[in-house]
């Protein structure tokens, strides 16, 4: 069982930047993927980001270039680092990780992108 959970979420405006941290309740070393995923409301969910165990990632064209996946194992950390942030980024940020066969979900954190 892994708990997960977000936080970093906020109110900012068009252009500025936000960290997104997701927190493991044990050691991500083993995991397959940790990923953002993003709803917005009306809209479906949609992968943001993903890092893998090797250390390699997968962005969504819509990001490419503004936001930034990274883990640090000895915190037991995945990160999102946003900048460049634009109103279409609104949305409930959710963090997941693949164990084994297994996809774990947090709460959610909500980013707002507003003037």
């Amino acid at each position: 069982q892994v708990q997960l959970v977000e936080s970093g979420g906020g109110l900012v405006q068009p252009g500025g930047s936000l960290r997104l941290i997701c927190a493991a309740s044990r050691s991500i070393f083993r995991f397959n993927e940790m990923g953002w995923y993003r709803q917005a409301p009306g809209n479906q969910r949609e992968l943001v980001a993903v890092i893998f165990s090797g250390g390699s990632t997968n962005y969504a064209d819509s990001v490419k270039g503004r936001f930034t996946i990274s883990r640090d194992n000895a915190k037991n950390t995945v990160y999102l680092q946003m900048s460049s942030l634009k109103p279409e980024d609104t949305a409930v940020y959710c963090c997941d990780a693949l164990v084994g066969s297994l996809r774990y979900w947090g709460q959610g954190t909500q980013v707002t992108v507003s003037s």
